[in-house]
Order: structure tokens, then sequence, then C-alpha cells
């Protein structure tokens, strides 16, 4: 298939890139190349993919040189004038929408960048695949849409109507988005919520890196909440093949109990390890594998945050076969070895 990926030189859009070309489909990722962290992190993931940074010119599609069926655009979801035009030339089949505006606590200095980016970027992706025909829209939700809820494992039916900051209001407001065009303009969708992506290439502003980055330094660590945190840490590749099956599955649809409502080609599904870490856990993880001890300052729980993410997943393995299985010791040992190689470097 001919495959947009938004977001592409991010941690989940440049892994996804890879494994997507790799397996036949011919993919053009997209990304703003903002500034929110580091933008050198994303031009080393796009190197990675074959595209240098000369070769890449606002508008312009890139084509890599090492991989044969992956280009790149640098593009602003914003711009619909250009999004369109892209949309109209390429005929894709399907678009995996991996691009947004990050953090939860960015979200409450700067929420305009939220509004833009997850918001009328999304409503930009909905109008495009609307008016050309999109196969299949799939979307990254998040956790973060559960908010301050007891009731664990999470499930999709769970009432979200109550999140605690901008940026999972935003990530609600794609659901709602996605289910109307499902429902009126018969757009398949499929929104998938996401719980604490980490691993090789990830994002410098998430725990993994700014830890192990202050334990190799010898800097203290931020802890949160004095440590009585969990998070339902899932490991990159276990994501990216729940993408992969996804993309493969047929749509389930919604079931509806009245036949004078038309089912929406709508779908929505969490997409985690079902097996959430005590945060004191990961950092004693971490400090094992960087052979240091981590200090560690001890803070009170932070607007915007949560106390624990765990996903039910047996909704996507019922309908997609999906089945993590990367243990948080192998994850954690697999993100040092590149995070040693990349920082070293």
């Amino acid at each position: 298939m001919k495959i947009l990926v938004t977001g592409a030189a991010g941690f989940i859009g440049y892994h996804l890139s890879n494994k997507l070309s790799q397996s036949g489909h011919e993919v053009i990722g997209l990304d703003s190349l903002n500034d929110y962290y580091d933008v050198d992190l994303k031009y080393s993931r796009l190197a990675d993919l074959g595209i240098s940074r000369s070769s890449i010119n606002v508008g312009m599609i890139a084509s890599s040189q090492t991989k044969q069926n992956f280009q790149f655009v640098q593009m602003d979801l914003v711009d619909s004038v250009h999004l369109n035009e892209l949309f109209k030339e390429q005929k894709f089949d399907v678009v995996i929408n991996l691009a947004a505006q990050a953090g939860v606590r960015y979200s409450i200095s700067n929420p305009q960048a939220y509004i833009n980016s997850n918001v009328i970027a999304f409503f930009n992706i909905l109008e495009c695949a609307r008016n050309y025909e999109i196969k299949h829209l799939i979307y990254a939700s998040s956790s973060s849409v559960y908010g301050i809820n007891s009731d664990v494992p999470f499930k999709e039916d769970l009432r979200t109507d109550k999140p605690i900051s901008l940026y999972a209001a935003t990530k609600k407001s794609n659901e709602l988005m996605a289910y109307t065009y499902s429902h009126l303009y018969n757009v398949p969708t499929t929104g998938l919520r996401f719980f604490t992506v980490y691993g090789p290439w990830g994002r410098p502003d998430m725990s993994p890196i700014l830890f192990a980055k202050a334990i190799v330094e010898g800097s203290p660590i931020k802890v949160f909440n004095n440590g009585n945190l969990s998070r339902d840490f899932t490991y990159i590749d276990d994501i990216i093949n729940g993408v992969c099956k996804v993309l493969d599955s047929p749509l389930p649809g919604l079931q509806s109990d009245s036949s004078a409502v038309r089912l929406a080609p709508y779908s929505l599904f969490n997409i985690g390890n079902n097996a959430p870490v005590k945060l004191m856990y990961f950092i004693e993880l971490l400090e094992k594998a960087l052979g240091n001890e981590a200090f560690k300052d001890m803070y009170p729980m932070q607007p915007g945050d949560v106390y624990e993410t765990y996903a039910d997943i047996s909704l996507l393995k019922q309908f997609t076969g999906y089945n993590p299985a990367t243990t948080i010791e192998e994850g954690v040992m697999h993100f040092v070895k590149w995070f040693k190689a990349y920082y070293s470097g």
C-alpha cells in the first residue's frame, strides 16, 4: 500500500516508517521538524532512514538513499493548502497520523501549541481523508484521556470526559472528531491509545532519557509523588507490531442497538503492555544497566499527572492478535545499549 506516516521524524513515527518500508509498503513520511525537543535527534532518526539533512527542503519530497520505499517531506499539518496538494498528488491508500504536540506538563504553559498541532492539524487530516477517499485513517490517541481513573486496568468503555491536562483534552477531541467523520462521511478510522512507549531513539523529554542522562552525569533526578507512581511501560517494538496488526486487520466497526443507526467504520483500542511497573523499580533497572546509582530529589504530584496507567488490551488482542512480548527488564537493557551508543557519539 501507499502510506502516509505523519510525525515520521518522531520516536514512534521513525520506527513505524522503518518497519513499513522494510515490509514492502511505499511510505512517505511527513514531519514539521519543530523544536519542542532537540531537532538533532529528529535529523538523526531521518538520517538512519536514509534522508540527509541537506536533502530536506520545506514542501519538497526527498527520497531515501538507503531505503527504496521511503520518502520524506517537511510540512506542517496546519498548512491545509499544501497538505491538500500532497494528498491530491500522492493518492495515499492509508494515513497513519502520529504527528502531535506531545507532553502533559508543557501543555499547561503552552496551550496554543496543542490547539494548533492536535486539533486544527487533525481536522485537516480528517478533511483530506474524506476528500481523497483514504481507505483507513489510523491515529494516535493517548492513555492520558482516562485522567485520574481508579478503575484499573483501563478499558476502552470507561468514561473519559474528565481530562486533567489540555494534552489529554486534545487527544479526546481527536477521538470525537474521528467518530463524527466516520459516522457522517464513512471515513474508516482507528484510534490507538498509547501507554508510555519507551525504547531506542526515544524522546529526550520523557523519563527514560531524562533519568539515564542524570544517572550518567551524577545529577539528581526529579521523582514526582515521592516515587509512588506506576506506568504501563510498553517497548517500542511491541507498539510497532501492534500498529502493523491494526493496519493488516479488518475494521471491527461499531455495534449499535438500533437498526436505524448506520454502523460507522470506527474503532478505538488501547495499545500497551498490560503490566504496570512501579516508577522506583524502573529507576532501579536503569541504575543497574548503567552501572551508577541515581541521586533522587523527591517532589510532590505535578499538575496534570496521573498516579497509574494500566492498559486492558483484550479488545486489541481479540481483533488483531496483538500480544506484547518484551519484558521491562529486556526493554531497559535494549534502551540503555542504544543510549550509550548514541550519546557517546
